[in-house]
């Protein structure tokens, strides 16, 4: 979720409601021990007891391979607030995985325990240290060796996402697998993968078997998803915006257009000015236009300003309601 699920949009989406904590984007750690200014600009919300606005607390990921380097990142990181460590050993990405970072270690299940047991090590035991994994760099039978690795190395709990890294993000996700791994295991384990709707989240809690979830681009093609899956899980979700929020099952563009304002505002004071947010927007737009929950991004995805853009919202949103609001002709 590079690039995409920065400050402001972790903001927008945990006032939303349904999340227990956000991950951060990872940080990539190639072996220099970062300045505290590193993690505060990756990391906004290290200046706010590492939680996000409406209080939903963040997780600090980090990708790398040197064991030594991890370890003292995640050191200095708890020194400055962190409260828990993620390690990412999940990303597809071919640049990343050409400088041995994320899912190139699943194919070394030793390095991959010895990354987790540095980082255990190097923090005091009540600060938990998870593992984000893929089932496998090629083959979805690895997950076995690698969560137990991961686990020897003292995860505190683990989190799968249920696909191949040579899979990507091709359809389907192997939730069956994520349910053996946690018969095996004696850590929470975490499903991940292709939970776009709730049907979808019913179906990875039955075949996983798992109480624990995680949502990544579905949260921001249906904002109201986690809420809706939170309430499915018994959590008294709550949601701190004055507006209402797109739910899986609806999508009106009146609901759309004050969240999207929404982070417009909060996203202003950080960004590089006017072209980046309408950027950011556009970039929001088109994953829920994908997924069959914003259709009017065509509409705005030649838009040049937010200006531009809200205007062109706010006109399909007249329009809308114009169709739905019979004529005084036809009342009578």
């Amino acid at each position: 979720m590079e690039g995409v699920t920065d400050a402001p949009m972790r903001q927008v989406i945990s006032e939303c409601g349904g999340l227990s904590f956000c991950v951060s984007e990872f940080l990539r750690v190639c072996g220099d021990l970062f300045p505290a200014k590193v993690f505060y600009r990756h990391v906004p919300e290290f200046a706010h007891n590492c939680r996000t606005p409406a209080g939903v607390p963040v997780q600090l990921q980090l990708l790398g391979s040197n064991e030594e380097a991890m370890a003292l990142n995640a050191q200095r990181a708890v020194e400055l607030g962190a409260g828990a460590i993620d390690l990412n050993f999940g990303c597809p990405a071919p640049q990343v995985n050409r400088n041995d970072g994320g899912a190139s270690l699943l194919r070394y299940p030793d390095r991959l325990r010895g990354i987790v047991a540095a980082v255990r090590k190097a923090l005091p035991p009540e600060i938990p240290v998870s593992a984000k994994l893929r089932l496998g760099w090629e083959t979805p039978e690895d997950i076995f060796r690698n969560a137990e690795e991961a686990a020897i190395g003292g995860a505190t709990w683990i989190t799968i996402h249920a696909r191949t890294k040579k899979q990507g993000y091709t359809p389907p996700a192997y939730w069956n697998y994520i349910g053996e791994v946690k018969k095996q295991l004696n850590i929470p384990v975490i499903a991940n993968g292709d939970i776009w709707t709730l049907d979808d989240f019913r179906r990875c809690r039955d075949e996983s078997q798992c109480d624990h979830f995680m949502i990544g681009r579905s949260a921001l093609a249906t904002p109201g998803l986690a809420f809706a899956i939170a309430r499915e899980l018994g959590i008294n979700a709550k949601t701190t915006t004055p507006f209402q929020i797109p739910s899986p099952s609806e999508n009106y563009l009146d609901r759309w257009i004050p969240l999207l304002q929404r982070f417009a505002e909060v996203s202003a004071p950080v960004s590089q000015g006017n072209l980046y947010t309408t950027s950011r927007i556009k970039q929001w737009a088109k994953m829920s236009f994908l997924r069959n929950q914003f259709p009017w991004f065509d509409q705005i995805k030649l838009a040049k300003t937010t200006e531009e853009l809200f205007t062109i919202l706010d006109q399909q949103a007249k329009n809308i309601h114009d169709k739905s609001t019979p004529s005084q002709e036809t009342l009578h």
